[in-house]
């Protein structure tokens, strides 16, 4: 029950020592980096968010006319002919997301 004790008493002492931190005029700003960092992140969650919405929004139009059709919604060869045999077919370019 001793050792139990001192243990805590120690671990106590440890949790309260900070001063050894950084502290002065430097501490707390930014370098540019960061922020570059934060701007190239921004950019890619943007971009993969658009990519997603066209890859899905395509996705549900296809499988939207496949059922009204009465296609399999999975047999992409099929769709494609209906599709365009009924002059519906995306023909813009698939981005590589």
């Amino acid at each position: 029950m001793g050792t139990l004790s001192l243990s805590a008493t120690n671990l106590l002492i440890l949790a309260q020592q900070q001063q050894g931190g950084p502290l002065g005029p430097e501490f707390g700003k930014a370098s540019p980096i960061g922020l570059l960092v934060l701007a190239v992140l921004g950019v890619a969650v943007i971009s993969l968010g658009w990519a997603f919405h066209r890859r899905f929004s395509r996705y549900n139009r296809r499988r939207a006319f496949a059922e009204a059709n009465g296609l399999d919604v999975f047999d992409q060869e099929a769709v494609d002919r209906a599709m365009e045999e009924a002059g519906l077919l995306d023909r813009r370019k698939k981005s590589w997301f």
